[in-house]
C-alpha cells in the first residue's frame, strides 16, 4: 500500500516506519523541507497540506501531537495539547473532503485517556468518555478525524501506555528497578493499559486492512495494575521493588500531569483487535517483562 504517514518523528512513528517499510511505501508528512522524495511538506497549524498527497495514497496515518509528559500542565502547554492534535487532523481530513479519489482508509490515533478515572470498570470501545482533562482533548480529537468522507473508513486508535525503552513510561519504572529501588507509583491497583512498542506497531500495520472502523482499543489482552507491571519487571530483572511513591507527592511535584498520567485507573480490554483475529506477541506481563529483557540487552 502507498501510506502518508504524520507524526512521523515520534516514537511510535520511528518504530512504525521500520515496520511498514518491509512491505508498503511509506510518505511522510513533514514541517521543514523535504529531504527527499519520501517526504512532502505540510504547514498543519495553517491548515497547508497539497490535497495531491492524500489522492496518491491508500492509506493515512496520523499520529501528530505534542508529548503528554512534553512539559508541565501550563495553560499554554494544555493549549498545545490540544491544538497540536486537532489542528493536524483537520488538516489531514479538510485534505481528503477535497480529493477526488479519497484513501481507502484513515487510520487517527487517540489515547487511553478518553476515558477518564474509571476505577475497576472494564472499558470496551462502547464506553463513555471520561471526565479529565485527557478525556475533552480526545473527544474533540476523535471528532475532527470522524469528519473524513463517507468513502473513507476511519479507525480511532485508542492507544494505552506503550512500553519501549526508547521513551515514556517504561524507563521511569526500569532504571530504579535495575539499581534495586523498584518503585510503584500511588495505590499502585490503578489499572495501567500497556502495550509493547512491538504490538503497537503491529497492530497499526494490521488495522490498514482488517474490516475494523470507528474506534479501536490498543492495549494488551490482559488487565495489569501498576503493582503488577512494577512486580514482573523486577522480575525479569532479578531485584525487588521496595518503594512507593504516594499518590500526594506525585500531585503536589506535577500537579494535573502527575493524577492524569500516573493515577488514573484505565482496565481497557481491546475488544474490537481481539475479535477481529490480532495476535499479541506480548499479552501479558510476565510477556512483556521478558520482552524488555530481551530488548533492553539487545
Amino acid at each position: 500500500m502507498r501510506i502518508l504517514l504524520a507524526g512521523a518523528s515520534g516514537t511510535i512513528g520511528t518504530a512504525l516506519i521500520r515496520q511498514l517499510e518491509k512491505n508498503h511505501e511509506v510518505t511522510r508528512l513533514v514541517r521543514r523541507a523535504p529531504k527527499g522524495p519520501r517526504e512532502i511538506r505540510w504547514n498543519p497549524a495553517s491548515g497547508d497540506l497539497d490535497v495531491a498527497a492524500v489522492e496518491q495514497a491508500d492509506a493515512v496515518i496520523n499520529l501528530s501531537g505534542a508529548g503528554i509528559a512534553g512539559g508541565l500542565w501550563t495553560r499554554s502547554y494544555k493549549e498545545t495539547l490540544y491544538s497540536s492534535r486537532i489542528m493536524p487532523t483537520r488538516t489531514l481530513v479538510q485534505a481528503m473532503r477535497k480529493a477526488k479519489n479519497p484513501p481507502e482508509v484513515f487510520i487517527s490515533q487517540s489515547a487511553s485517556g478518553y476515558y477518564g478515572d474509571r476505577g475497576d470498570e472494564v472499558l470496551t470501545e462502547s464506553s463513555a468518555s471520561g471526565q479529565t482533562l485527557l478525556a475533552d482533548i480526545c473527544r474533540r480529537w476523535e471528532s475532527e478525524a470522524l469528519g473524513a468522507p463517507d468513502p473513507v473508513r476511519v479507525v480511532i486508535t485508542r492507544t494505552g501506555i506503550v512500553m519501549t525503552k526508547e521513551g515514556g513510561a517504561l524507563p521511569n519504572l526500569l532504571i530504579p528497578i535495575r539499581f534495586f529501588a523498584g518503585t510503584s507509583l500511588g495505590s499502585g491497583r490503578q489499572w495501567w493499559p500497556w502495550i509493547s512498542l512491538n504490538d503497537e506497531v503491529r497492530a497499526l500495520e494490521f488495522l490498514l486492512t482488517a474490516p475494523l472502523s470507528g474506534p479501536v482499543n490498543l492495549n494488551a489482552p490482559a488487565p495489569a495494575t501498576l503493582d503488577t507491571v512494577t512486580l514482573q519487571l523486577g522480575k525479569a530483572f532479578n531485584r525487588p521493588v521496595w518503594f512507593r511513591v504516594p499518590a500526594f507527592i506525585l500531585k503536589a511535584g506535577l500537579g494535573q500531569l502527575g493524577y492524569e498520567l500516573l493515577l488514573v485507573s484505565q482496565r481497557m480490554e481491546p475488544r474490537a483487535l481481539a475479535g477481529a483475529g490480532f495476535a499479541f506477541d506480548e499479552p501479558t506481563p510476565e510477556a512483556l517483562a521478558a520482552w524488555v529483557r530481551r530488548t533492553v540487552s539487545s
